[in-house]
């Protein structure tokens, strides 16, 4: 007997990689060997069990962010770093389909995802590099919710235009573009971290 637990890691795998809407709930259950009828026992359409994957996605990055700043909380800029990079690694596995058909086909699953990346940047990270800034690392000028705005509110627009750009440029270089250099524009001289030398 299947579990919910090995039909949602199937879905999520499924949908990743091959984009929620190509992928049916008759391929999900033929690659669990089980009927189309179990998969109902558990949702009651496609878009609940999409929406269920988001939400697992989401609770897991949430899991690896409070991590993150709970071992690292003495350095919000490397917290920063650090949430972005596990971000990319996430990412990277997405098929650009998969967030594209989101948005088209299962607004209830985008809604979730849409409002998590809102919070993980306008508030998350948006308070990470407040505490920066009143520790006078980053410059006093800089307009922390419009440099959010920039550069940290929708990395994933911009890694996924029409060509997805983790097929074009090594990730290293990448995260670099995106995330590393940006902050190296906004930090003081007397901050000093790895990344920055």
């Amino acid at each position: 007997m299947i579990t919910k637990a090995a039909l949602l890691k199937c879905s999520i795998k499924k949908f990743t990689q091959l984009g929620s809407k190509h992928v049916t709930l008759d391929d999900i259950a033929k690659t669990l060997g089980i009927s189309k009828k179990t998969i109902y026992t558990f949702y009651k359409n496609k878009e609940a069990l999409v929406s269920a994957s988001i939400e697992s996605l989401i609770n897991e990055y949430k899991e690896d962010i409070n991590g993150i700043v709970n071992s690292n909380g003495k350095d919000p800029v490397l917290c920063v770093i650090i949430i972005y990079q596990r971000g990319f690694e996430y990412l990277k596995y997405f098929k650009p389909s998969f967030l594209f058909g989101l948005e088209k086909y299962y607004p209830k699953a985008n809604a979730l995802f849409e409002d998590f990346v809102e919070e993980l940047s306008n508030t998350i990270v948006y308070k990470l590099l407040k505490q920066v800034q009143e520790s006078r690392y980053i410059k006093e000028e800089v307009n922390l919710k419009l440099i959010v705005s920039i550069y940290f509110l929708r990395i994933d627009k911009l890694v996924f235009k029409k060509s997805n750009l983790f097929e074009l440029y090594p990730k290293e270089e990448l995260f670099n573009h995106l995330v590393v250099y940006n902050l190296k524009g906004i930090i003081t001289p007397n901050y000093s971290n790895s990344y920055f030398e």
